[in-house]
């Protein structure tokens, strides 16, 4: 059996050796203020409730399980599912967890929320539960992922978002990360930082996996009503994440084998890519501990993927523990063969996914000759791919 710890994370905000508190002093009480806000949310029926009515009521859940017959006699398969997370309102499954923050934030009494963003998503998410409870909103996003996520940058603006563009580094979201941090750190008195995956101190990657695991709790309820039974096989992409661990968590105890699928961009030879668990190695970067992207001295390396969501040189901890006992396999397909699978989604299901998505529909397609023709195979589908039309429109 996997040698997974019964507990995760423990006391002190460990997955195994991964995770903890890298921070400075005056983040600690921030972090410790914001756990126990938790702790007593996760028993106050009142805060449960508005949660659920939240998510059913705004975000639009349940999400639909979509049965891909096209795709599977493509594949040659029997059945293959698709969870409908880009039928979530925003477009993606960020906004489950921006959600649950915003109601965290606003049991605080704090007025006013910062986010990361590189894909533009959690922005989105981020900007429109500010704008539904009413709390002023600023979200960093470097100017590249600016560039390539333009769409994205006016419907942050529209839902009264300042977008505030990075332009240290590589210009993406390690460093739009960086700066909100520095940020919080700043203004830790009456500011919320609703970060957008499993990534940074604790109790962060605890408190979006918990969010995010409606996902995989909605998937064992309609595989049973579906099937009878729990899948074979899972499939997500893997960024820092929030959508893998938010299939994942729920059937960690289960017979069920789970990929993560990251992005190893113009070829894991080439240097040019962000599969963090594949080529990494343990270090510290934004708050924890887990798999970075570094160099021979420790440095960390520039990530690369086509998909801004992607573009990370880190992991979340509790990935870089489940990598290492074993329990989820980790593999990367390249920015070609995830356009390819964009396509190849469009053509046979009508769903243009997002080009993080598109990832782990090209793992399916390349790895089908190795999965048993009657596996029940379940692929996250964890967000649309209108803010991704212009990459796809070109020639």
């Amino acid at each position: 059996m996997w040698n997974i710890p019964q507990s995760m994370p423990d006391l002190h905000g460990y997955f195994g050796a991964y995770g903890g508190r890298f921070v400075p002093e005056t983040l600690i009480g921030a972090l410790d203020e914001l756990e126990g806000l938790y702790r007593e949310a996760q028993s106050d029926d009142s805060f449960q409730r508005a949660l659920e009515d939240m998510l059913r009521t705004y975000a639009g859940r349940p999400t639909p399980l979509t049965r891909a017959d096209r795709l599977a006699r493509h594949l040659k398969k029997q059945r293959v599912y698709l969870k409908r997370e880009d039928l979530c309102h925003t477009g993606a499954h960020k906004i489950n967890n921006t959600i649950g923050q915003i109601l965290l934030a606003q049991r605080s009494g704090k007025s006013r929320v910062i986010a990361e963003t590189g894909a533009g998503q959690h922005g989105v998410a981020t900007a429109t539960v500010a704008a539904r409870m009413g709390l002023s909103c600023d979200v960093y996003m470097g100017e590249e992922d600016m560039e390539r996520q333009k769409l994205n940058v006016r419907r942050m603006e529209m839902l009264g978002a300042r977008v505030l563009p990075v332009r240290s580094g590589t210009r993406t979201l390690k460093d739009a990360t960086s700066e909100a941090i520095r940020d919080w750190v700043t203004n830790v008195r009456d500011t919320f930082y609703i970060i957008g995956s499993v990534v940074g101190p604790h109790p962060y990657p605890m408190i979006v996996r918990d969010f995010q695991s409606v996902i995989g709790l909605e998937v064992r309820e309609q595989m049973l009503r579906a099937e009878g039974r729990d899948p074979d096989l899972l499939i997500a992409c893997v960024g820092g994440g929030s959508n893998a661990i938010g299939l994942f968590a729920p059937f960690l105890q289960s017979s069920a084998t789970m990929i993560g699928i990251e992005a190893a961009g113009l070829g894991l030879e080439s240097g040019h890519h962000a599969a963090t668990l594949t080529r990494g190695l343990p270090g510290i970067l934004h708050g924890s501990r887990s798999y970075l992207l570094q160099d021979d001295d420790g440095q960390v390396q520039l990530a690369h993927s086509i998909s801004a969501g992607l573009d990370y040189p880190g992991v979340g901890p509790e990935h870089s523990a489940l990598k290492d006992a074993g329990r989820v396999t980790y593999d990367s397909v390249t920015d070609d063969e995830a356009l390819a699978g964009a396509r190849l989604l469009a053509r046979l299901e009508g769903i243009i996914p997002a080009l993080e998505t598109a990832h782990a529909i090209a793992y399916l397609e390349k790895m089908s000759p190795d999965i048993a023709d009657d596996a029940l195979i379940v692929v996250n589908v964890s967000g649309r791919g209108d803010k991704d039309m212009t990459t796809y429109a070109r020639p």
